[in-house]
């Protein structure tokens, strides 16, 4: 390890402590841990004191390990407590949320180009710009970048260069307003016709902290069962890459984080498995580093660096994400369908499966985790086709 990779795993690592500490014993028990790692991470990070950001020309090792590695493990070792059963409710209701919340994107697309003059201000790749948000909103940045490449977007650095910073701060933004909008909307949300949700709790507890897990989260870790975990933990990622460099060849690719969710769902039907202590907090811990991350990368001085340009996205990118959760969750609440599930379904379109997974452990509904994974990964499978699409018809709505 690098003295770089070091310094940075330690800060992150001191972070997730102090916030734990602080969300157990003081008044920011009321956000939960999730919302306060990125929160305290961002504000480190735009001090100065952590990198906020990691390219192929300045790469962070210790970021990229932890979206690529981390994030994946986090996934495999949550979903080892999934109970099948639980989920059942909920697939049909955020599936629909989800495609609802898609087509809010493309409206909060259209609604933010007309708004900043997208001809005008960003110039003749305004359409392809759509297409990146759209792609990254509906999927993740693998479509952004899809979208980018396939109009040469990376040629303008300045114009690609904001749009990834705008992106990644909107993206931490939303992570922590559907972290809180859950529990403002809780005490005047209707009756779920699905069940699950608010509805189900015991009267009067709308009006108390929300429940942190704290003592689910506290586990007693022998060594045996942590090796265990690890050694499932590690070998399901491996034989999932493995296995998608071999659908790749046979010329059918599935992606490796499917079949991640495959195998890890498989041994979750094992009793000795589910049994072993470790896993939730294993888990847990990953997620916050993920959160940690993803705190990072909201450099506020980079909108700085690029003048009007870095406006006229900010303005562009927010009004996207308002139209986008005016519908997802206005659309939740015609429909009465749990305001929980609106926004996980919400968090995997914008920020994808992972950010949709620790959204749903920081809620506290377990039987939301799989889900998010799936239409994480549904996401990540339509959105370069939808963001494409509207990189073709933007410039004749707008020209």
């Amino acid at each position: 390890m690098t003295a770089q990779t070091l310094y940075i795993v330690a800060v992150l690592c001191l972070v997730i402590a102090g916030t734990e500490w602080l969300v157990r014993r003081s008044f920011l028990r009321h956000g939960g841990t999730a919302l306060m790692v990125i929160i305290f991470t961002a504000i480190i990070a735009n001090f100065g004191l952590l990198p906020t950001s990691s390219t192929d020309a300045d790469p962070v090792p210790a970021y990229n390990a932890i979206f690529g590695t981390v994030a994946p493990l986090a996934i495999v070792w949550l979903l080892l407590k999934v109970n099948l059963r639980d989920i059942l409710r909920a697939g049909l209701p955020i599936i629909t949320l989800f495609i609802i919340g898609s087509l809010g994107t493309v409206a909060g697309v259209i609604a933010g180009m007309v708004l900043v003059d997208g001809p005008e201000r960003i110039g003749p790749l305004f359409g392809p710009l759509g297409g990146m948000f759209t792609g990254t909103y509906t999927g993740g940045s693998v479509n952004f970048n899809a979208v980018a490449l396939r109009y040469d977007v990376m040629r303008e650095g300045v114009l690609f260069g904001g749009a990834s910073a705008v992106d990644s701060i909107m993206t931490t933004v939303w992570m922590a307003a559907t972290i809180a909008i859950p529990r403002w909307l809780r005490p005047h949300w209707p009756k779920s016709r699905w069940g699950g949700g608010p509805a189900d709790a015991a009267p009067g507890s709308a009006d108390r902290a929300p429940d942190l897990g704290v003592d689910e989260d506290t586990e007693r870790v022998h060594p045996v069962d942590l090796a265990l975990v690890l050694a499932i933990g590690f070998g399901t990622l491996w034989a999932s890459q493995r296995l998608e460099a071999w659908t790749a060849a046979m010329g059918f690719p599935i992606p490796d984080i499917l079949i991640l969710t495959v195998i890890a769902l498989i041994l979750a039907q094992f009793r000795a498995i589910t049994d072993l202590a470790g896993s939730r907090t294993l888990g847990l811990f990953s997620v916050y580093l993920f959160l940690c991350v993803i705190g990072a990368h909201c450099d506020v001085r980079a909108l700085a660096d690029i003048g009007p340009l870095g406006l006229a996205l900010l303005v562009f990118t927010f009004t996207i994400i308002v139209v986008h959760g005016f519908i997802t969750f206005g659309a939740a609440r015609l429909l009465r369908l749990d305001v929980d599930i609106a926004a996980v379904a919400s968090q995997a379109n914008v920020g994808g499966g992972t950010s949709a997974l620790a959204l749903a452990r920081s809620l506290g509904r377990g039987d939301l985790v799989l889900p998010a994974v799936l239409i994480g990964s549904l996401g990540n499978a339509a959105g370069t086709f939808l963001g494409l699409t509207v990189a073709r018809i933007l410039p004749s709505l707008l020209g």
